[in-house]
């Protein structure tokens, strides 16, 4: 019998001008970024934690504009399709679910869109703050609504800095 070796995780987590932070890592991946409510603490974190750390600090403090991290988000294939298409909505730009199930060339699939939307376990990274009604009005947003218009005024702001 042969033995796997053990994949650890690490946890990292930071304040950001919205609150904390909890970044989620392997020695390989991002698995997971969340608002928290929870003081901050972590185990250390690991490189890739501490990477993931700095480029979310420059993205608040609006000196990124575009993420290089490596991701594993765990989800079924239909919600990776979605993540993955997320990230194709350029920084200060916003679509609609019907906008991403027509990208995904199913655009029956707009129900389905805002549920896989919603499970983004890799928030402002995978973009899906970036998801608005097709109205126009902001939709749901797991860490708020608050929070997600506050990212769209912050890419807004210097997405018109960069021009």
């Amino acid at each position: 019998m042969t033995t796997r070796p053990v994949c650890e995780t690490y946890r990292e987590c930071i304040y950001s001008p919205l609150g904390n932070i909890a970044i989620r890592a392997t020695n390989e991946f991002i698995q997971g970024i969340e608002f928290t409510d929870d003081p901050i603490h972590s185990d250390g974190g690991n490189s890739l934690t501490n990477f993931a750390s700095q480029q979310l600090t420059d993205y608040f403090d609006g000196r990124l504009l575009c993420f290089d991290l490596p991701l594993a988000p765990q989800g079924t294939a239909f919600q990776k399709r979605v993540w993955q298409a997320l990230q194709n909505i350029p920084f200060g730009h916003t679509a609609s679910y019907r906008d991403i199930a027509v990208a995904l060339q199913n655009p029956n699939a707009v129900r389905a869109v805002g549920a896989a939307n919603g499970r983004n376990p890799i928030a402002i990274v995978i973009p899906c703050h970036r998801i608005i009604g097709a109205d126009g009005s902001l939709t749901g947003y797991a860490s708020g609504l608050a929070r997600k218009k506050a990212l769209l005024e912050l890419e807004h702001h210097q997405r018109s800095l960069a021009l």
